[in-house]
């Protein structure tokens, strides 16, 4: 009976969280639509997760693209269609791997300096501070950093999809020798509207999962410095598999 118990109190735990994240997304878009609007918190934060994220999304991408091609290209040299390698780079960048590793990329290097700087302000009761100013902590700390990464995620995709066609071209063009002309020309007849149109909602929605488990985890952290850190790697790990979890959905919906 205790395994039972202690089952269904972890079960019942489990759902009330669930429940405490769907009203702070709401009460935090809620305050996006009532003044003051907090635009220099705004542009903060797109700075932040943007511009300071641009470095890491490059490298990765090029690289991305650069080992998709050579592994594509000795695949599709089995059956004599190297000249399609330019589609097979750009629909798995565009559909899957642009959105998937960039939203990645942002987790860890933004989404877990966001747990941090939230819980530090939560341990170090800043945030009961703006709160007893009458500044509201939402519209204040949150609102801002969602809007930023709906805004700068998806172009960080759009980046990451352009470099890692690039580095696709690289190797298989000027290190493998295929046409570059049936290289862009296959990519060019194989990419649909609807494959960017999936790719930029997926990122729009990654973007979401980041700020909002992020911020929700360094929002509700436990006073101490251990709190800070389990709740930093839980943000991290909770927001990597969600948007996996979430991209197998999108994608059987989009298809």
């Amino acid at each position: 009976m205790n395994v039972i118990q202690n089952l269904g109190a972890r079960v019942i735990a489990q759902i009330e969280e669930m429940g405490a994240m769907l009203l702070f997304l709401l009460r935090s878009f809620g305050w996006l639509f009532r003044p003051p609007f907090r635009l220099y918190q705004i542009t903060k934060q797109m700075h932040f997760v943007g511009y300071k994220s641009t470095f890491v999304v490059i490298l990765t991408a090029l690289f991305t693209g650069m080992v998709l091609a050579l592994q594509g290209y000795y695949s599709l040299r089995k059956f004599g269609s190297e000249g399609l390698l330019g589609s097979a780079v750009a629909l798995s960048m565009i559909r899957e791997l642009g959105p998937v590793l960039a939203a990645l990329m942002v987790t860890a290097r933004a989404g877990s300096a966001m747990t941090a700087e939230i819980g530090i302000m939560r341990i170090t009761e800043q945030i009961d501070a703006l709160e007893t100013m009458a500044i509201n902590s939402l519209q204040y700390l949150i609102t801002p950093k969602m809007v930023a990464s709906l805004i700068c995620v998806p172009l960080l995709v759009a980046l990451f999809d352009v470099v890692g066609i690039g580095g696709g071209y690289v190797v298989g063009v000027k290190l493998l020798g295929v046409s570059g002309g049936s290289y862009w020309s296959s990519i060019e007849s194989a990419v649909e509207w609807k494959d960017v149109y999936g790719g930029m909602l997926k990122s729009l929605s990654f973007g979401l999962i980041i700020s909002w488990v992020c911020c929700y985890k360094g929002y509700y952290t436990k006073m101490s410095s251990e709190g800070l850190g389990k709740a930093t790697t839980e943000s991290v790990v909770l927001a990597s598999v969600l948007i996996l979890v979430w991209d197998y959905f999108l994608t059987s919906v989009l298809l």
